[in-house]
Formats: structure tokens, C-alpha cells, sequence
């Protein structure tokens, strides 16, 4: 139907499943402090601690001011992707000419469209996460500028303020890994334009690199020695 085989169909359950566990394993109770992303939460909550003690926080708003840049450039990034993959759409004559010539490709019109498709919806999804994530950062700002003086660093209204924050920078950040996580599944996605099964081998090697990035060696030795 369409141009799709139940190997494509296959694959794209495979994977929606993966997408779907990935952000279930890394954003659910077992991630506490043994994913990366949840165990710099910790330092978000010590970051805003500090902060409550320095008369100078001009270094606090500059730290959030480079994350909500690094946020915004992500954010035009996948405004660019989401141009590009439309413009394809455009190019499909041209394109399937190109994939006729290539080994294990059975290209068809309507499964080229669609599959264009949803590569553009992965770069719209990507762009309101970033979108949001930049929102947040926005919002973080403001509630920097609203935190009491140090002196009264030790009240509990200075001591809630300052979870408020971490609690607000924290959702800041996992909406922007939200948005690197569709680039990355995106990245995977591509390999259903050769056929079913090169999706299904790349989103098993995006998974597992991703994975092994979160909770693997590299993230223990960063952590583990304090």
C-alpha cells in the first residue's frame, strides 16, 4: 500500500517503539542518578545554592544567556531542516532518478513523499522543543532577577526561590535534550530511504550510542570520582 512493504511497516513500528523507550529509560525513576542528563540536576540545584549566596550574580545570567544561545541556534537549525525537507518534497523526480542507481533501493513516489514527510515532522517536533526550551531559559532569566539578596540566602522563601529555579532551569534542559533526541532519531530515520531494514539497523546503533552516552563509562568517569 503505498509503496510500503510490511518490512517498512516493520520498521517504523520499531522505530516509534525505540523513540518512545528511549525517552521512557532516560526521563522515568530508574534514570535517578544513573543517566548523565538526571545527575546534572543535582548540579543545577547546587548551581542556584551558590548562586543565593554571591552579590554579584552577574555570571549566574551569563551562564543562562549561553544556554538559552545554544538553545536558539538549535532552534534555527531545525527551522532550516524543516526548509530543506520541504524543498526535497520538490525535488522528488530528481532525487529518485539519483536512488534508481544505488544498490538496495527500491524507490517509489508516494512512500518518497510520505517518508519526506515525516522526516519534516521530526524537524517541526525538534523546533518546538527548542522553542520551548529557549521559553524556559527566558523564564529561568527572569527568576534570577527576582532572587532575594544574600543576606537572606538562609530564609526559607530565599531557599524556595532557589528551588523554583533549578526546578525551572532542570525542565529548561530537558526540553532541549527532547529536541537533540529528534535530531538524533532523525539521523536514523534516514536510512528508511534505502528500505526497512537499514531503518531498523540505524535505530538500533542510535539507540545504543545514545544510550551507552547517558549511563556508559565516558558518563560514570565523568562523575563517579567526587
Amino acid at each position: 500500500m503505498l509503496g510500503f512493504t510490511y518490512v517498512d511497516a516493520t520498521a517504523f513500528a520499531a522505530f516509534v517503539a525505540a523513540w518512545v523507550a528511549y525517552h521512557l529509560l532516560m526521563e522515568g525513576g530508574w534514570a535517578e542518578g544513573r543517566t548523565l542528563n538526571r545527575r546534572m540536576d543535582k548540579y543545577r540545584h547546587e548551581w542556584m545554592q551558590r548562586m543565593l549566596a554571591r552579590e554579584n550574580r552577574i555570571v549566574d545570567a551569563q551562564i543562562v544567556a549561553a544556554l538559552q544561545n545554544g538553545t536558539a541556534f538549535f532552534a534555527s537549525t531545525s527551522l532550516l531542516a524543516i526548509g530543506a525537507s520541504l524543498a526535497i518534497l520538490q525535488s522528488t523526480d530528481a532525487v529518485m532518478a539519483i536512488f534508481l542507481d544505488l544498490p538496495f533501493v527500491e524507490p517509489n513516489r508516494s512512500s518518497w513523499e510520505l517518508k519526506t514527510l515525516g522526516l519534516t515532522l521530526i524537524f517541526a517536533n525538534a523546533f518546538f522543543k527548542f522553542a520551548w526550551a529557549y521559553r524556559l531559559f527566558n523564564y529561568t532569566t527572569i527568576l534570577l532577577g527576582s532572587t532575594p539578596p544574600p543576606d537572606e540566602a538562609t530564609t526559607p522563601r530565599a531557599q524556595a526561590h532557589a528551588v523554583k529555579l533549578a526546578r525551572m532551569a532542570t525542565l529548561a534542559g530537558r526540553h532541549f535534550n527532547r529536541g537533540q533526541r529528534a535530531f538524533f532519531f532523525a539521523i536514523a530515520y534516514l536510512g528508511w530511504y534505502i528500505n526497512g531494514w537499514a531503518l531498523m539497523a540505524a535505530t538500533l546503533a542510535i539507540f545504543f550510542v545514545m544510550t551507552n552516552r547517558q549511563v556508559g563509562s565516558d558518563s560514570r568517569w565523568l562523575l563517579d570520582d567526587e
